[in-house]
């Protein structure tokens, strides 16, 4: 009825609910950029003040291929660290090998403005401009990845301004892979939760090109293959559907790896094929030769507890704040849900069928309750939900059933089951960190 009060509360709530996602976004478009500007004019006050600590290679030895080709002394000033690697990479390739631990996204990125002189003050400028401009896009991907997850819109709000104001905040303004990584990384695991996968597979093997550790979110799309193929060999009790699920899944997966795997082969070709019995390197000669992990070992110290020393306590103590909060959300969930962590959402309990039940969709984002969660509160949006679920458990199709399962009130936030993939994936990072990375990174 067009008088029915029901409608109307339902309308002005879905309304207000707009209103307020709008406004959170805009929020976090000026939260984001006045972020990047805040910490650009704090760079340029402190490099005014003080000399900035760096122990990297200078700019100015001439490239191999073209030996007249140098950098002028204040530019190369405002280059440090990594920038130094990434720039020289743009204007001299891939000449040593150490700069193989340097992925490629962000030369070919800046090699879009290939018609400036890299000895330019302005090429450097673009650098920044292009890592800053995808830190924005970052914290608004990551905005609509938290209000999905966690479908509430004030603490998703509250976690993009604590990362538009993180602690690392000055490796996402620098010349550097950081912020390409943030973009390609939250952009796919937005688009996943979406039901998107292809769009999300091709976002993850981006991020394989920014950094190696973009490999590690196909641990997503296994995740999702996982549940898939046991819901339906065990549930639909179709194992042709099971089998086409891996297969889809495995070749996902290797789209994801390829780009990374790709960049090894480039290395293996130009540091090992061609190279006489004297020259070529140890690495060439293993079973499975791959250059990065090499690198990160010879020339960086990278491995299992070998960065445990006496004299790196204090980069331990530097690192404690962010692992301690790592910990502490790993150890709140696993307590909160023990059997659903534990068994990787396999032994949920039943009301949620399978934790992957929000991940079994490979068209959620056709669905208008993964777009806005305002939208679902309203009377007639539940009604068509309750409607699609009594039909699809008619059916036995899981591949429509919504992001929404029937105890979302139960667990609501970040103890909720979608939640779960990400916990672990923030536990092998933490993990990883601590025991063989250079911890305070």
């Amino acid at each position: 009825m067009r008088g029915d009060p029901y409608s109307k509360m339902a309308e002005t709530t879905a309304e207000h609910h707009r209103h307020r996602h709008h406004h959170h976004h805009h929020l976090v478009l000026k939260s984001a950029i006045y972020s990047r500007l805040l910490l650009l004019a704090l760079i340029v006050f402190f490099r005014t003040l003080l000399s900035p600590y760096d122990t990297s290679a200078a700019l100015n030895p001439p490239c191999l291929s073209t030996p007249n080709a140098t950098l002028s002394s204040p530019l190369q000033n405002a280059v440090v660290w990594d920038s130094v690697y990434f720039l020289r990479i743009v204007r001299c390739g891939y000449e040593y090998e150490q700069s193989f631990a340097f992925l490629p996204l962000l030369p070919l990125s800046l090699s879009l403005v290939s018609f400036l002189p890299t000895q330019t003050p302005l090429f450097v400028f673009f650098g920044y401009l292009i890592n800053n401009l995808a830190f924005v896009l970052a914290a608004l991907y990551f905005y609509r990845l938290s209000l999905t997850l966690l479908k509430d819109p004030d603490i998703a709000l509250r976690a993009t301004l604590l990362f538009c104001f993180n602690p690392a905040s000055v490796f996402y303004s620098s010349i550097y892979s950081e912020s390409l990584y943030a973009l390609l990384c939250f952009g796919g695991m937005y688009h996943f939760v979406c039901g998107r996968n292809n769009l999300a597979a091709l976002f993850f093997a981006l991020s394989g090109c920014a950094r190696s550790n973009g490999v590690l979110n196909a641990g997503y799309l296994c995740f999702q293959t996982m549940h898939r193929s046991y819901h339906a060999l065990f549930h639909q009790k179709r194992l042709l559907l099971a089998l086409q699920i891996i297969f889809v899944g495995a070749l996902r997966t290797a789209c994801i790896f390829s780009p990374f795997l790709a960049f090894q082969a480039y290395g293996y070709y130009n540091m090992c094929v061609g190279r006489s019995h004297d020259e070529i390197r140890p690495w060439c000669k293993a079973r499975i030769p791959l250059l990065y992990s090499y690198i990160q070992s010879h020339y960086w110290g990278v491995g299992f507890l070998r960065y445990f020393q006496l004299k790196q306590l204090p980069n331990f103590l530097l690192a404690s704040p962010i692992l301690s909060l790592a910990l502490c959300s790993i150890v709140h969930y696993a307590k909160s849900r023990p059997q659903n962590f534990f068994s990787l959402g396999f032994l949920a309990p039943m009301e949620e069928k399978s934790c992957g039940v929000v991940f079994l969709s490979d068209d959620l984002s056709k669905s208008k309750e993964a777009d806005s969660v305002g939208k679902s509160s309203s009377v007639r949006v539940e009604e068509h939900l309750n409607l699609r679920r009594r039909k699809n458990v008619i059916k036995g199709d899981v591949a429509t059933v919504p992001i929404e399962s029937e105890s979302a009130e139960a667990w609501p936030g970040y103890l909720s089951a979608s939640v779960l993939p990400f916990v672990l994936h923030l536990g092998f990072m933490a993990c990883t960190a601590f025991f063989v990375m250079h911890v305070q990174i």
